[in-house]
């Protein structure tokens, strides 16, 4: 009987129940409204948004949380449905493992080349969130505890990065009471003929009875392609291959003290990119070899917990090696004219430390009070080549290879920072919190010597669009180089008031400020050798400001059958970071303009008329614009006042699921999501550089609207369903590159995949 308990409810919603906490939270309170105060069980979600264990409805911000369920309802192994289930955030995905979440608008373009990310990404204690032109490796989220998606900024707790929100991957811990284990696998078609299959264990090994436990988890995922490559000449490029693993040791001596170690590998593998070109036809792209973007990260983590009388002390040590290929054709920067790619691959070291006391929760003083320290070294080998075949044609001669151009570059990033929170009840149902970071961040690049230079780009731009024959290149040393170091130093808060006016619902005034690392351009000072008279790399860019206002509401009426969470925000961001190019050669670089704002409305509802029938709405309206803008600025970054930001004005998604008793005793689920996304535009307008010039790779979004359907049956230890994604094949673009070197610029929604789940706990 408690097997097929379990069992029922692993699958309860393996058919796509809503995936937001409050359709959790709403569930408990029907299936215990028998029960006196049936609704409060509202206050039985638990977070650690805040650095402590707290109610959700009791938190002052805006949290969307998954659990391991939801995530397998749906189907959801990595990134791409999280930003569906939740309001006001877009995943910005033109290809596996590059990827970049957008929330409350709080965004010029979806690449942030050369930038921080807006939003933190967290996996447990570690950021692995980066600038937009580096891959972002996109981690499997099975048997995961919960993810936690905060929305506006969290520089208070989570630093640098975290200017729009905090994505949190929080794994399982081991369980040394009860022996554990399930498998998931996920098998369908996208198109007519590409095979989709995932496939995801675990097992949970008590060692010692209430002492000690391991826990594994492995995955892997072999997805064919459906993007033709008319360059290289391959039919569905863009397969991708992915496994990994993570095992988990824990060891509680006593009831104080436990320790925890964890290990974890992940290679994500694509072997092309899924960006297309349209004019070449649906599904079609061209480079002359394939785009790669893969990575493998191995992390460790150490982390040590004590329980003192009244407060709780965490020590979390976590050291991460990341290899990735960034491997792109830049050759569409000239229409294809000649060759020109960059081959740079690169590695990053990581190592976060972070030490908190927090107090143990009840009493009129409660407290957080923590350290943090961050250091990443990155180096990148770049590698700008040619191709054999153009050289030869070209005439042009004297390299030692394909490549014109090879240097090895090396950045360092460092974070340490010291932060507090005090939330003060001044009674059972009015609290309030303050919160405070003070730290500092600084980047430093350099340049090692034995690199080489060359005149490739001139010669061939010479011969390409004049007809004038190349000869030998005249090669230079790249000489070591050590770049400015930008170091920035001061507080972010947080500040907010709650209030319960009746029990089953929380009201919460909110102001808090989050900021991004500054940034120095990799060639500063460089001076364009196709156009001498172009501007010049300017140094960088400062750290760019943000502060957030904010009123919410979280409750529950009608014993719990309604439920809703809304947030009103006005968001006002300053020095904007902003990602320019130069025009004759592309060149990237950062700086900063003025200001804009954002102002919206996120919501999420639920309804269960009874225990049968599920009904969620979420969405965000939302409306920012650039409002300071000098004649100077709006020149190097191509926007104008007014100009909007690279984010939808609305999207929504409204999920009904309905329950029923199948065959055999067997418990049934059918559910049909609907999700909507309103178009945005891709970057600023116009030409950096050139005021009035309309940029031409400035282009929209689709604005696109998707459903998906499943049904599924529960058993005793397993689970069947079936479904489908994207039912009626809309295949809008959801995402347009902002630069010109790429052939392909646009990425699209993924073709209709019908497939089948299988899920076993013994």
């Amino acid at each position: 009987m408690a097997s097929r308990l379990v069992a029922s409810a692993y699958v309860a919603t393996l058919l796509a129940l809503p995936v937001s906490a409050l359709a959790q939270a709403t569930g408990q309170a029907l299936e215990s409204r028998s029960q006196p105060g049936g609704a409060q069980e509202l206050d039985a979600i638990v977070v650690t948004a805040t650095r402590r264990s707290e109610k959700l409805q009791d938190v002052p911000l805006s949290v969307t949380v998954l659990g391991q369920e939801q995530l397998d309802a749906k189907g959801i192994v990595g990134y791409e449905g999280l930003a569906h289930e939740t309001p006001g955030v877009v995943l910005n995905r033109p290809s596996a493992n590059f990827n970049n979440f957008t929330a409350r608008g709080i965004a010029t373009n979806g690449y942030n080349a050369n930038l921080q990310s807006t939003v933190a990404i967290y996996i447990d204690e570690l950021p692995i969130s980066a600038n937009g032109n580096s891959t972002v490796l996109d981690p499997s989220l099975y048997d995961v505890e919960r993810i936690e998606f905060l929305r506006g900024p969290q520089g208070t707790l989570f630093g640098s990065g975290s200017l729009a929100g905090a994505l949190r991957i929080l794994t399982h811990a081991p369980d040394p009471n009860a022996f554990d284990a399930s498998f998931l696998a996920d098998v369908g078609v996208t198109g007519s003929s590409s095979l989709r299959q995932r496939y995801n264990a675990m097992v949970n090994i008590p060692l010692a009875q209430d002492t000690m436990a391991l826990r594994v988890v492995g995955f892997s995922r072999n997805e064919d392609g459906y993007i033709d490559n008319l360059g290289t000449g391959v039919k569905d490029a863009n397969v991708l291959k992915a496994w990994g693993g993570r095992a988990t040791l824990l060891w509680e001596p006593t009831d104080r003290f436990s320790a925890q170690v964890r290990l974890s590998r992940e290679e994500s593998t694509p072997e092309d990119s899924s960006l297309t070109n349209p004019d070449l036809g649906r599904d079609k792209r061209y480079s002359d070899r394939p785009d790669m973007f893969n990575g493998t990260m191995d992390n460790y983590n150490l982390t040590l917990d004590y329980q003192f009388d009244g407060a709780h002390l965490t020590s979390s040590s976590t050291w991460s090696d990341y290899d990735a290929a960034f491997n792109v054709d830049l050759a569409g920067t000239y229409g294809q004219a000649f060759a020109f790619a960059l081959d740079a691959p690169f590695n990053s070291k990581t190592f976060v430390q972070e030490v908190r006391l927090v107090s143990d929760t009840g009493g009129r003083f409660e407290w957080v009070l923590g350290g943090f320290h961050f250091k990443r070294d990155r180096d990148v080998y770049f590698g700008y080549r040619s191709n054999e075949e153009f050289l030869q044609r070209s005439g042009i001669t004297g390299l030692p290879d394909e490549y014109y151009l090879r240097f090895l570059s090396t950045d360092v990033s460092k974070e340490q920072a010291l932060f507090g929170q005090l939330t003060y009840h001044f009674n059972d149902d009015f609290w309030a919190t303050l919160g405070l970071r003070y730290g500092s961040t600084q980047a430093q690049a350099f340049t090692a010597a034995g690199g080489y230079n060359s005149d490739y780009l001139t010669q061939a731009y010479l011969y390409a669009f004049f007809g004038i024959p190349g000869g030998p290149v005249t090669i230079t040393p790249v000489e070591a180089a050590t770049g400015a170091k930008a170091k920035e130093t001061g507080p972010s808060y947080r500040l907010s008031a709650s209030w319960r006016p009746v029990p089953s619902v929380t009201t919460y005034a909110a102001v808090a400020t989050g900021f991004r690392a500054p940034v120095v351009n990799a060639r500063a000072g460089s001076v364009s050798t196709i156009d001498p008279d172009d501007l010049v790399i300017p140094y960088g860019a400062d750290s760019d400001k943000l502060i957030n206002y904010e009123l919410g509401m979280k409750g529950s009426w009608l014993d719990g059958r309604l439920a809703a969470n809304l947030a009103l925000y006005y968001v006002d961001w300053n020095d904007i970071q902003v990602q320019a190019n130069r025009v004759s050669d592309q060149v990237q670089f950062a700086t900063n303009i003025g200001g804009a704002y954002s102002r919206g409305l996120e919501f999420e509802l639920m309804a269960m008329p009874n225990m049968d029938w599920t009904i969620a709405l979420n969405g965000s309206f939302n409306r920012a614009r650039v409002d300071e803008l000098t004649p100077q600025e709006a020149a190097i970054s191509g926007t104008v006042l007014g100009a909007r930001l690279a984010a939808p004005e609305f999207s929504a998604s409204l999920v009904t699921s309905y329950r029923f008793d199948f065959i055999r005793g067997s418990e049934g689920n059918a559910s049909l999501a609907i999700v909507h996304v309103g178009d945005f535009p891709g970057q600023f307008q116009y030409v950096p550089g050139q005021p009035g010039v309309v940029s031409p790779t400035f282009d929209y979004t689709d604005a696109y609207t998707v459903v998906n359907a499943n049904v599924a049956a529960a058993f005793d230890k397993y689970t069947v369903g079936l479904y489908v994604e994207n039912l009626f094949d809309d295949r809008s673009v959801t995402y347009v590159h902002p630069e010109a070197f790429l052939d392909g610029r646009y990425a699209l929604v993924r073709p209709r995949t019908v497939g089948v789940r299988v899920g076993y706990r013994f």
